[in-house]
């Protein structure tokens, strides 16, 4: 998901990143401001409840100040309609989700806020309400995260925690791949006739390293973190028996915007 800032590169240095020309100048400033937070969608374009909660998603992807994932969960596509977007991994996500959070079911449009709560996801208010409650109450985004293009690599940077701040002693920094907008006329099952167009559905994660506290530097190859539609890095920590917990800083390294 900037040393203190939110990591969106400019519209003519992502255009150079992604046609592979000239690498940013080192120590370039990236644009924006930390994000208020990270909503994460689960959602499927098979149940008929999703489309208010992708509308009101893309709109969420539009802003600098949120980071915005949309996984597409495949337990829907019984129902006749094949989620174009979906994938097994989003789905075990989802229920890493609700074991963390001590449920005992899953449901679709379910947006899960900072690691730490989940809302209706086509709920305006709630989706809103629980961003601003979370950042008020000491538990949005605390670590501040900088990323920079440097020749053929692309850098992360993760500060120090505040030592005023009830914070994990370590986590995990991941990297969440997502496509570029995908418009789907959906031909079957409960949305039969709809045609949507997807923001930022995550396609794959993985761990680039761990942060323990202290301001650190991780180095990755731009081919690797530039070949997919946009990707975010997340800093999460990560419970004993190994599911998701609070979502302490987040930043865009490269992505279109609706």
């Amino acid at each position: 998901m900037p040393i203190g800032t939110s990591l969106r590169l400019s519209l003519v240095a992502l255009a150079l990143l992604l046609a592979g020309g000239p690498a940013v100048a080192a120590g370039a400033e990236p644009m924006g401001e930390t994000p208020t937070g990270v909503v994460e969608l689960f959602t499927s374009q098979g149940c008929n409840s999703c489309p208010p909660a992708d509308r009101l998603f893309t709109e969420l992807a539009g802003k600098d100040d949120v980071v915005a994932l949309a996984y597409h969960v495949d337990y829907w596509d019984y129902l006749g309609w094949h989620d174009t977007l979906s994938s097994k991994a989003n789905t075990e996500r989802q229920y890493a989700y609700m074991r963390a959070f001590g449920g005992r079911s899953i449901y679709t449009p379910q947006a899960v806020i900072n690691g730490r709560a989940h809302v209706n996801g086509a709920s305006r208010a709630a989706v809103d309400g629980t961003l601003s409650m979370l950042k008020s109450s000491g538990n949005g985004l605390l670590v501040p995260i900088r990323v920079m293009r440097e020749g053929d690599g692309v850098i992360i940077e993760t500060g120090d925690a505040d030592p005023g701040a009830d914070l994990p002693e370590s986590a995990h920094v991941v990297l969440a791949y997502f496509e570029p907008p995908r418009t789907v006329e959906i031909g079957r099952g409960r949305n039969r006739g709809r045609q949507m167009t997807y923001w930022n559905a995550v396609s794959s994660m993985q761990t680039a390293g761990m942060w323990h506290g202290k301001a650190q530097r991780y180095e990755l190859p731009a081919s690797e973190v530039m070949k997919k539609g946009g990707c975010a890095v997340l800093l999460q920590s990560v419970t004993g028996d190994g599911l998701p917990g609070p979502i302490i800083g987040a930043a865009f390294v490269n992505r279109t915007t609706p």
